[in-house]
This record gives C-alpha cells, structure tokens and sequence, in this order.
C-alpha cells in the first residue's frame, strides 16, 4: 500500500496552525488527538502496528499490532493507528477485506493498564473514554481477526470486533476486567453474550477465567482453529476470497447479518429482503447471474 513520506514532526508542528478546524472548539485532549491523526495520516509512519497488503492481487489490508513489550497492550496512541489504517483501505478501492493480528504471543494482551490507572469519572465519562474504539465495528469492508496468544480484556473485545475470528492453538481469550476492580467497556459484556450466551459469558466476566483456542471454537466465539504458524496465512486465503467477490454486494451481505444482532427477527428479514432488492440495482448482480447461466467465472466491477 502507497502512502505519501513527509517529515511527521513538520505536519504535526502544524497540523492545529494549517487547518480549517475550530481551534477554540477543541478541548486539549482533541487537539492532541487531532494532531497525532493529522500526523499519520499526512506521514503515514506508525509507531505501534505494521501496515502492508497481502493476497496475489495486494487486495487484502494487513494491520499488525507492533508493541511487543508490552504484549500488544491497547494504548490510545495505537487504537488512533488503526484507526487511521481502516481509514486508508476504507477509501483503497482496491482492499476487499482487512486482516488484524498480532503476534504468536500475544493478539493484545489488553488496554493499556497504566493509561487507565489514574484517569477519574469526570474525566473517562467526559472524554467518551474508548469511544472511537469501535471503528472496526464501523468499518464497512470485512474484517477478520487472527489471534495468537493472548487476546484478554481489550484484546478480546476488539476482536470480537471483527466479523470473523481465526485462532491459533494456543490462544486465550478472557474478559478479566472483574480482578482490576472493572468491568469491560468497550463491548466484552455484550458482544461476549451474543456470541457463547449468558452462562458462559457470565462466567467468564465474574471470575476473569480465560477460554481456550479449542473451547471459543466450540462456543461459537471462533470460526476456525489453526497451528499458530498457519493461522495468518490461513486468514488471508480467507480474505482473498471473500475480495474476490462483488465488494458493494459484500457489504450488503455484512449489512444484512450484523443487523441480526441489532434487532428483531421480523426487523431483520425486513431488512435483508431490502438489501436484497437493492442488489438488483447493482451491474454486479446482473453479472454474477449472467455469468452463472452461461457457465463461466463471473467477472465483478464492483458497481
């Protein structure tokens, strides 16, 4: 993936200056922030995760966590990255599905405990703390996580985040928030139900007690289970595959089934069937059709 090189410490030195934004409408904590996105988007340089393409046709996103010494632990700095990422193969018409992973030891250990440690209520519920934490949920193009290691707290809400989880053999997940005094804050109480039910998710979130690669298989967490050292490539096949398709009409059908975790049935069938109409708007749906009457490889312009 191409990313224009300028000097990151000159585009953030003026990144408030050259703007067209409210200066006086930004709080400090929004100018910082501001600042830091300017600069990597301008720069395209991260300090926290390694971006790439992958696949035959560089069609796949590729974010890698980058914090090994701190077991990939969620700092603001890094959510901001990837962030920033999603944002770049948002717009790369080219990208059909991103891939998020870590390292065998670790997917993310968690948020950034010494980040959290002496923040205060007035300034967590103020500041919307986590709130731009959930951009992966957001982002249209599917997503798909690959988790080595640990993938606790943080972690494993933000694969949970993702629409598909490939796991590693000896990943862990866990929601151990309850043994900080806490409780998870950016989805592990409610992504965590949907996805193996009360019982376990209550079990889980009460006691901090973690859920191996082979048991979140079984409950309905992961989708597959691999060797640590084939799980990513087995993720980008997956993800070549799905960009392979009608990227539009990929997008309904993520439309379509993460609306089935929002509201009811009769809403959700209302809203496939609505969907659905609106494929048949799409030059893509004529060809995938055409294409399968006349026997042949469907050839998908994404329009």
């Amino acid at each position: 993936m191409a990313f224009r090189v300028s000097k990151c410490l000159s585009v953030c030195g003026k990144a408030l200056m050259t703007s067209s934004v409210n200066h006086a409408a930004l709080t400090p904590a929004m100018t910082g922030r501001y600042a830091l996105t300017r600069c990597m988007s301008s720069a395209g340089g991260y300090k926290n995760i390694l971006v790439d393409t992958k696949g035959e046709k560089a069609n796949v996103g590729f974010i890698q966590l980058n914090r090994p010494k701190a077991l990939n632990a969620l700092c603001d700095e890094l959510m901001l990255e990837v962030e920033q990422a999603l944002n770049d193969f948002e717009a790369d018409k080219t990208i059909g599905c991103v891939v998020l992973t870590g390292s065998e030891k670790a997917f993310a250990a968690g948020a950034d405990i010494k980040e959290m440690q002496n923040k205060s209520f007035q300034e967590v519920y103020s500041g919307s703390f986590l709130a731009h934490w959930d951009r992966l949920k957001r982002t249209k193009k599917p997503t798909i996580a690959v988790v080595n290691g640990f993938a606790l707290g943080g972690g494993c809400e933000m694969a949970m985040m993702c629409d598909i989880i490939y796991a590693g053999e000896k990943a862990q997940f866990g929601q151990p928030e309850i043994l900080l005094g806490t409780i998870p804050g950016a989805g592990g109480t409610q992504r965590l139900t949907h996805a193996i039910g009360k019982s376990k998710a209550m079990e889980m979130v009460l006691t901090g007690d973690r859920m191996n690669a082979q048991d979140a298989k079984e409950a309905g967490l992961v989708s597959k289970v691999f060797p640590a050292d084939q799980v990513v490539d087995e993720a980008i096949k997956l993800a070549e595959k799905i960009s392979g398709n009608s990227k539009i009409v990929v997008q309904m059908a993520k439309e379509a089934v993460n609306t089935a975790y929002e509201v009811s049935l009769t809403e959700g069938l209302n809203n496939e069937k609505r969907l659905f109409y609106a494929s048949f708007a799409t030059d893509d749906r004529k060809e995938g059709m055409t294409a399968f009457v006349e026997k042949r490889p469907a050839n998908f312009t994404d329009q």
